[in-house]
């Protein structure tokens, strides 16, 4: 069950005010789901830094500036394809804020002749002037120091701005709790790691372009997080399989030895305590949660074959099924002979058998005259039936 403390992240990401459902469309093509959570992973990929604040004079054009201005006239396009600039200056040169598609209204209620504004984006050239297009951010100079930050940069999706989904991240920050620390204090130190939520809060903002690196502090603690969530997870899935009775699955050995003096090489050290530990899973009384990992060709295979045929040594069937026909008939060209030299007969089903001949395999199965089988998801269909599958 999920704390309490923690329904808040957890709310459809409708639950944050200005998301309808027009906008919740959105954020699920671009999170993957729609909870508030999804945004607070929803990390920065970029930065703008709009602490640069020069004259118009020391301004360098293609930076992002924020400039403290003097409007002085607004100057509509002699047409509807025509630009409107508003003339603005300081004490050291001028500059045009430049509007496409712009409503006169609006932009003279933003920017009142005579007044003075904080205006931020990016500085241009054009015809030898200053210029800036569309700037990013029209405050009134008592906001100065809200637009002089450094503003994080997100992957958008159609129809979303950087603005929208800014707004929506601070929104979710703000829902996420204060959580008694979970990670060891000594390593937590050793790594100078900040708290869980102090670390959300500054991966969300980034002072420069190393805070947006993988070995940041604030990144590392949330990757590390995320790890540790994953493998606690992954144990107490572990210990619930435990606590469920299984079936021991024990062998004489007689049919894993003949396999062994029929194979062409000899076990390699991994190979022989691979089949070892798996050997003392089946036998155990609860069941068998393992991976048989390894490259091509390191041997998964014919360990896969002991554990088989120590079910059939057990009196069981067992089966191997691969995800395609190619894969399923490689392995039984492995498989076959070997079970052959231990006396022992298998088969091969896949989607491609038909007819009569199907229908034989099938009753070979569920009478158990044939202990091993090795095919493709057929071995899924309802029509298999097993004597006894180990």
């Amino acid at each position: 069950m999920r704390p309490e403390l923690l329904n808040p992240l957890f709310a459809d990401i409708t639950a944050l005010s200005g998301i309808g459902p027009r906008f919740s469309k959105m954020f699920q093509t671009l999170l993957g789901d729609g909870k508030v959570v999804d945004l607070c992973w929803h990390l920065p990929y970029g930065l703008i830094d709009r602490r640069y604040a020069p004259t118009l004079a020391e301004a360098e054009p293609g930076r992002i500036a924020t400039v403290t201005l003097r409007v002085l006239s607004h100057l509509p396009g002699r047409g509807p394809k025509q630009p409107y600039r508003v003339l603005c200056a300081d004490d050291s040169g001028e500059i045009e804020l430049t509007f496409f598609h712009a409503h006169e209204s609006y932009l003279k209620k933003q920017l009142p002749e005579g007044e003075i504004r904080v205006v931020s984006g990016k500085i241009e050239t054009f015809g030898g002037r200053l210029q800036m297009t569309h700037p990013d951010h029209i405050v009134p100079a008592s906001k100065a120091e809200s637009v002089k930050t450094v503003e994080p940069v997100y992957r958008l999706t159609s129809g979303l701005t950087l603005k929208t989904v800014s707004k929506a991240v601070t929104a979710a920050l703000k829902r996420a709790p204060h959580l008694p620390e979970w990670l060891d204090g000594s390593h937590r130190q050793r790594k100078a790691w900040p708290a869980w939520r102090e670390a959300l809060q500054r991966a969300h903002h980034p002072e420069s372009l190393a805070d947006l690196q993988p070995e940041a502090p604030a990144r590392q603690r949330l990757a590390y997080d995320e790890l540790l969530a994953n493998q606690l997870a992954l144990s107490l899935v572990r210990l619930n399989q435990r606590r469920i009775k299984g079936r021991s699955i024990e062998g004489d050995g007689r049919l894993v030895e003949r396999a062994t003096a029929a194979l062409p090489f000899t076990l390699t050290g991994s190979q022989q305590q691979a089949w070892q530990d798996i050997a003392a899973d089946m036998a155990a009384e609860t069941r068998m949660m393992r991976l048989l990992q390894g490259d091509v060709g390191s041997g998964k295979t014919v360990v896969a074959l002991f554990a088989m045929l120590r079910a059939v040594e057990s009196g069981a069937q067992a089966a191997l099924m691969a995800p395609t026909e190619i894969l399923a008939r490689q392995h039984f060209q492995t498989i076959q002979p070997l079970a052959e030299a231990a006396g022992v007969e298998c088969l091969l089903l896949t989607g491609r058998d038909k007819g009569k001949g199907r229908g034989e395999l099938l009753q070979k199965l569920e009478s158990g005259t044939v202990p091993l089988v090795i095919g493709t998801h057929a071995l899924l269909g309802k029509e298999i039936r097993f004597a006894d599958l180990g």
